[in-house]
């Protein structure tokens, strides 16, 4: 999809205005979703800012991965809009109705199958803001790390550990337990890895919040 998407742009570039609308189709849905957290009910007008100014560099676009060059240019915008508004605005979606939504798949799986909603992009904005955007980055738009990190202004994988640590929290608020326990037997006893400890009973904890 990257290349393709690439592709489209050099088309666009040229004035395929089919093209065009093929670089808003696949992005757009991914870069309200991020723009949701970053600005909350500003972000279709952000979203609105950054493909006039993708409309107008676009002769500029050289090559390279589209999708990190278009989110680069949203992220700028969302954060002069924060700029000039001064504050972060927080979704009007409580975060305690999740409480009740089953957890027995895969965390990134299940976060993934749930991000178009105004419930789980709540969800997300309560993360610490570094993996918050590890998280929206890696997961709803689509970067690997490596371009991320390039966004981000961080290594890839300081990347990969915030985008972790936030599904982990994620996980949590889900209310499943920590992904990387060890699974209990029956008895609900989880086996001491240490030699000739024999088994101990434990309670899984979501890792404390950081700051």
């Amino acid at each position: 999809m990257t290349g393709d998407l690439t592709e489209a742009a050099l088309a666009a570039r040229g004035g395929d205005e089919e093209a065009f609308r093929l670089l808003y189709r696949s992005l757009q849905p991914g870069l309200l979703r991020y723009l949701t957290v970053l600005v909350g009910t500003d972000a279709e007008d952000v979203a609105s800012e950054t493909w006039l100014q993708v409309a107008r560099d676009l002769p500029t676009f050289s090559g390279g991965e589209f999708r990190a060059w278009a989110v680069t240019i949203a992220r700028n915008r969302a954060m002069d809009h924060l700029r000039r508004e001064r504050r972060r605005p927080a979704l009007p979606v409580p975060v305690q109705t999740f409480a009740d939504l089953p957890g027995d798949t895969d965390t990134e799986l299940q976060v993934g199958e749930i991000f178009g909603t105004d419930r789980a992009l709540a969800l997300i904005s309560t993360l610490p803001p570094r993996e918050a955007e590890a998280v929206l980055l890696r997961a709803v738009v689509g970067l690997d790390a490596q371009s991320a990190g390039r966004i981000l202004g961080r290594r890839p994988g300081a990347v990969r550990t915030a985008a972790h640590r936030g599904l982990r929290r994620l996980a949590a608020l889900l209310g499943r337990p920590d992904p990387d326990a060890p699974p209990a037997d029956a008895r609900g006893v989880v086996p001491d890895p240490r030699p000739g400890s024999g088994s101990r009973s434990r309670t899984p904890h979501a890792e404390p919040a950081d700051g």
